[in-house]
C-alpha cells in the first residue's frame, strides 16, 4: 500500500514537472526569448542584413514589452502616491519602489530602442552609389 502511494506521488510530480517544462518554451506569438549567452553569440556572430534584422526584431520586441512594464509601474506609482503615510515611515515605501521599478523600466526600454535602431541601421543594405 505504501509503495502505491509513494509512486502514484512520484508520477504526479513527474507530469507536474513535464506540464510545467512544456509551457516555459518560447512560442511565435509572444516572440524569441533568447539568453544572454545567446544574443552574446549572435551578436558576434552577425555579419549579414537578414542577422542584423533577427537583432532588431528582437531588440524592438523588448523595447515594446519594458515600454508596456513602464506603463503599469506608473499607473502603480501614481495609485500608490496617494497613500502616503507619516513622515517616519521606513525606507524604501512602497510608492519608491513604485517608482524605481518605473524608472528602471524605462531605462531599458530606452536601451533596447538604441540597440533596435543600431541593428536596424546595419541591416539595411548597403547600396552602391551612382556613377555617371
Amino acid at each position: 500500500m505504501k509503495r502505491i502511494s509513494i509512486a502514484i506521488s512520484i508520477l504526479s510530480l513527474a507530469l507536474a514537472t513535464l506540464g510545467n517544462a512544456q509551457g516555459t518554451s518560447p512560442s511565435k506569438e509572444t516572440g524569441e526569448h533568447y539568453t544572454q549567452s545567446q544574443l552574446k553569440k549572435m551578436v558576434s556572430e552577425a555579419h549579414s542584413p537578414e542577422q542584423y534584422d533577427v537583432l532588431a526584431r528582437y531588440y524592438g520586441n523588448e523595447q515594446k514589452v519594458f515600454l508596456q512594464k513602464a506603463a503599469d509601474e506608473k499607473q502603480e506609482w501614481a495609485r500608490r502616491s496617494q497613500f502616503t503615510t507619516s513622515i517616519s515611515a521606513k525606507y524604501p515605501r512602497p510608492v519608491d519602489s513604485a517608482r524605481n521599478l518605473y524608472e528602471y523600466y524605462a531605462y531599458k526600454a530606452s536601451e533596447a530602442g538604441v540597440l533596435s535602431d543600431k541593428y536596424r541601421v546595419l541591416a539595411t543594405p548597403v547600396t552602391p552609389a551612382l556613377t555617371q
